[in-house]
Parts: C-alpha cells; sequence; structure tokens
C-alpha cells in the first residue's frame, strides 16, 4: 500500500475485511502450516548467499539478518550513486534497489545493472535487485507477469553470474493483486524452476500477492509448495507491511508462523506512518524482526509520490523524516542492530572492538531533552554506530542510538539529574568500552507564560537573518531575562540587535540590551541577528528563559 513514484495504489476497505476475517479464520483452524513437516534445504547449495535449516546464511554459514532499506534506482538512476553511499553511512547492510524489465518502465540494460551491483558492492552492501513491473498483477492492467520478470533476470545472466555472495533477486515486486490471489502461487513456482533450470545459482526472494502484504493467506497457506519446488532450497519469502498490520497480534502471528515452520522469511517493505488505511505498527515490526532474527527492509529511501514514507527528504541524508529517525535511529532500529556481511571484512570474522568513544558534553538542555557530543571513536574496519545509555549505579539503561557522534536524548523529566555514557559498535556488532560519563540536570518545567517565535526572515548562501520574538503572557512584567536555545547545523550569530549572544558550539544564549529588558504583561520584545549558515538551516525548537523551559510558537 505504499505509493511510489509512479503508481498509487488502493485496497477497498470493506474487501479487505472480509478477506482478514477469512484468514483469521484459517489460522484459528491450524490449516495454514501443518504442524509436523518443517521445510528442509535441499542437498545443493549455493556457493554464496543461501539458506540452511530455514535461515540465511553467507557463504561461511553465517547467519546473515538483513537490516537495510529500498532504493527507487530505476526512477532515479542519477541519485543511485549517493543514495547508496549515504544508506551505507547511516548503518543498513542491505538495500533493495527497483529495476524495471520494460514492461511498464523503460528497462534497465545489463550495463547499469552490473554499475548498481559494482556500487552496492563498493559500499559494503548486499544487494537485492528486484522487478517493479510485476506489482498488483491481476489488478493493474499496466503490470507485467512473472514469467516476464524471469526471462528478465536470464538475460543478465552473465551479469549476476559470480555474483551469489553479493546478490539475492527478488524475481518480481508484489506480483499479484487483490483479485484471485490464488493465481499467485503456480506463476510464482513456474517463475522459479524456469530460473533455476536456467543456470541461476542466487537466493532467490518471492513477494506475497495482496499488493505484498497477504491479507487472504494465499503466502503463508502455499509456502511450502513454493519452497519445496526450488531444486536448491535457496528462497525466501518476503511480506511487506503496511496498515493491514496494524497490531502486535497480527504481525506476530504472521512471523512466527514461518519461524515455527521453520521457512524462511523476512520484512520485505514496510511502513510507519498512518495513512486513509489505518496505522502500521511499526514497532512491534522491527521489535519481533529483532527477536526472531528476521531481515527487515523499510520503504523507502526518498522520492516517493507521497513524500510521507520518504526515509530522507530530497535524497539528504541530513534531512531524515521522523520517519526515517524511527528506521535508522530508533529503538531496534538500523543503526542499534545492523552488521555488516562478513563477506566484506576481508574473510574472517572482526573480533577488534572500537575505541571508547570521548567524553559526552551536553548542550541544549530542556525540561524533555538534552543533546550529547562526544570524540568519535576508531576501530580498525569502521565504527556503524553509538549507543547512548543512562547509567544509574550499576544499571545502564539504552536511551538512544545514533550514527554519528551526537545525539538528542528526549522523554526526560523536568528538574532532574542523570547521568549519560556512550558506546561506540562496528558493523560486526563489537562494542566499545564505555566512555567517561556527563551528568545533566534537566531544566524546570516550561514556563507557559512565557513563549518565544523564531522565524528567518531572509537567506543567502552561506547567511541568514533571523528574528526572535520573547513574549509575556503572564501577570508580571519580566524585568531582565537571559534566553537560551541551540542550533543543531552550525549555524554562528555573528550580528545582534535588541541583545547580546553568547555562543558556544550550536548553544546560543541571549541577554538583553537596554531597550529590551522589561517586557510587560500581554507585550514582546523582537531580537534580530544575522548568522553564517552552511547547506541545512533547521530552526531551533526548544527555548528557555530564566533556566526555564519556554513554550516554541
Amino acid at each position: 500500500m505504499r505509493r511510489t513514484r509512479s503508481t498509487t495504489r488502493e485496497h477497498p476497505l470493506p474487501r479487505l475485511l472480509a478477506a482478514l476475517a477469512s484468514l483469521l479464520a484459517l489460522v484459528l483452524a491450524g490449516a495454514a502450516f501443518p504442524a509436523t513437516a518443517r521445510a528442509q534445504s535441499p542437498g545443493v547449495q549455493a556457493t554464496g548467499l543461501h539458506i540452511s535449516a530455514g535461515r540465511l546464511v553467507e557463504g561461511n554459514g553465517g547467519d546473515f539478518v538483513m537490516r537495510g532499506v529500498n532504493a527507487a534506482h530505476t526512477w532515479y538512476q542519477g541519485r543511485t550513486g549517493q543514495s547508496l553511499a549515504d544508506i551505507k553511512a547511516l548503518g543498513a547492510n542491505t538495500v533493495r534497489v527497483v529495476l524495471a524489465d520494460g514492461h511498464r518502465w523503460a528497462a534497465n540494460s545489463a550495463s547499469d545493472v552490473a554499475n548498481v551491483v559494482a556500487q552496492c558492492k563498493a559500499n559494503r552492501l548486499i544487494c537485492v535487485l528486484e522487478v517493479h513491473d510485476t506489482t498488483g498483477y491481476g489488478e493493474d492492467s499496466a503490470a507485467g507477469t512473472l514469467d516476464e520478470a524471469a526471462d528478465y533476470w536470464i538475460g543478465l545472466k552473465d551479469v549476476l553470474a559470480g555474483q551469489e555472495d553479493y546478490v539475492v533477486i527478488n524475481i518480481g515486486n508484489e506480483p499479484w493483486g487483490n483479485t484471485a490471489p490464488d493465481g499467485w502461487t503456480a506463476p510464482t513456482i513456474a517463475a522459479v524452476q524456469k530460473l533455476r533450470n536456467a543456470g541461476l545459482a542466487h537466493t532467490l526472494m518471492v513477494d506475497a500477492p495482496n499488493w505484498g502484504q497477504d491479507w487472504q493467506g494465499v503466502m503463508r497457506a502455499n509456502a511450502r509448495s513454493v519452497y519445496a519446488a526450488d531444486p536448491t532450497g535457496n528462497l525466501i519469502f518476503s511480506i511487506h507491511m503496511y496498515s493491514v498490520f496494524d497490531t502486535a497480534q497480527e504481525i506476530t502471528d504472521y512471523l512466527n508462523a514461518f519461524v515455527d515452520a521453520g521457512l524462511p522469511l523476512l520484512i520485505g517493505e514496510f511502513g510507519g506512518p498512518a495513512d486513509q488505511y489505518g496505522d502500521p505498527d511499526e514497532d512491534t515490526m522491527m521489535a519481533a524482526a529483532q527477536q526472531l532474527e528476521l531481515g527487515y527492509l523499510a520503504w523507502s529511501w526518498s522520492g516517493n509520490t507521497d513524500p510521507i514514507l520518504d526515509l530522507a527528504l530530497n535524497f539528504d541524508r541530513n534531512q531524515l523524516s521522523s520517519w526515517g529517525q524511527r528506521v535508522f535511529n530508533g529503538v531496534n532500529g538500523i543503526a542499534q542492530t545492523a552488521k555488516e556481511a562478513t563477506v566484506f571484512g576481508g574473510g574472517g570474522p572482526d573480533t577488534q572492538a572500537p575505541t571508547a568513544p570521548g567524553t559526552p558534553g551536553a548542550s541544549a538542555v530542556t525540561a524533555t531533552s538534552a543533546t550529547l557530543t562526544w570524540t568519535a571513536a576508531t576501530d580498525n574496519v569502521g565504527v556503524t554506530g553509538y549507543d547512548v545509555v543512562r547509567v544509574s549505579g550499576a544499571t545502564e539503561t539504552t536511551v538512544a542510538a545514533s550514527t554519528t557522534s551526537t545525539v538528542t536524548v528526549t522523554g526526560l523529566t523536568a528538574e532532574t539529574a542523570y547521568t549519560f555514557a556512550v558506546y561506540a559498535r562496528d558493523a560486526a556488532g563489537n562494542p566499545s568500552a564505555r566512555s567517561a560519563t556527563v551528568n545533566v540536570t534537566t531544566a524546570k518545567a516550561a514556563d507557559l507564560s512565557c513563549s518565544v517565535g523564531y522565524r528567518v526572515v531572509g537567506e543567502w548562501p552561506g547567511g541568514f537573518q533571523g528574528e526572535l520574538t520573547i513574549g509575556n503572557g503572564g501577570t508580571t512584567a519580566i524585568n531582565g531575562w537571559r534566553l537560551g536555545f541551540a542550533f543543531a547545523d552550525g549555524q554562528t550569530v555573528t550580528t545582534m540587535w535588541g541583545g547580546t549572544p553568547q555562543q558556544t558550539g550550536g548553544a546560543v544564549t541571549v541577554t538583553p540590551a537596554s531597550y529590551t529588558t522589561t517586557i510587560p504583561v500581554g507585550g514582546s520584545v523582537t531580537v534580530g541577528f544575522l548568522a553564517n549558515k552552511g547547506a541545512t538551516n533547521t530552526a531551533p525548537t526548544a527555548f528557555t528563559l530564566n533556566g526555564s523551559g519556554c513554550a516554541a510558537r
């Protein structure tokens, strides 16, 4: 149900509810998977990524759990190189790349696909390649068939041969709509067998019908027969989780059904933002995937018709949306859980831990949050992320994760003392020693009688003019004040009128000029300034006045 650049899909709600009822009945009847038979991989194994005992493993036999995102290469080919570098820099170990076979969109050529694979490898990312033209077949008249997609992959055999360690072939994206989804099974089996008969030995990925969400349970009910049709056993199922999966029970029931049956599965796409059909439960998706050690690939990096699902706004890794922050830096997110494929690590396991990060410093402390910054750790392969912990005696509680050497810890209590420290980790998951600690005491709760308005009056390359308006909604005049706020993007104040600035790093404090010292009841004073800036100019959103939080307006 996610929106791509070129297509918007609709799921009729009445039909969906009826089908969900049917699926629930199927589950309650215990018919989805017989309890007695578990999937067994046939004796022939791929030389690279392959399936063993129901799990995706590397050529060396070690588990590989995908943690990554989708990238729309076929529509934004000029963006792919930088996108892959940025996706890797944010901690991902896998990228699922949108391609076209020529049925609906212009086919990606063999040389283009070879270049995509090379860029994935250069960025140390496992590459899941998918044909998007099959999306919604049977309901969307523009969609192509799985057989056509299989022919496209066979045409790329010379490009893909020898890349089994690095490439998974996702035969066709969401290859059946909501119309007669039972028709999905036979073409899926035929496409798998066609690729194997042509000599392609890569791990194959197959998407579910119902626009990938399988809300009528067809893939779940027929997964064993599809898996058995692959003579190599190197096949993994992909479920796409959007608003159909809006409760924890639906999510855990579906994922556990495959795990209990020993059938390989990952969440090949998922969304978090609410839409007209419901509100996906991304927290449960990510937590369950982590608990069950299943892969997940969030939709999507950037360029959606509806930007609500853009992880990065305007293809800029420095402009992560709230959805992007959740996927990369949230609990059970990519920064916290991804481990780089060992095929990129020089052959042997990486057992060397990073150095300890520098002692964190605190800035922009409000009643409910604090920004922590530290000197980056180093590692023999590379640091992929940091975990910030709250220290209370011998107890540590993880409160935030980041791929950079700064993070804002939120959800704190006003006028409370906290102790924080930082761990670094590398792609293999090796944790560093803990940094030294920093003590932070949060500000008083927000004083609702005051308000601060911030606006950019004018902007030019390298600089801008800003304005701060401090309002007094209380019952007594404010005589003398000290305003505090922080810039997030390295902005620096150069000139100010109506006040005197002091700046340390991003933290700015302002004291009044003689003519702005008093703020009358119901009145306000205005402070103007000039400042330098870089490419990004994010406005501050938290302010303090005389040490207490002040409402932003």
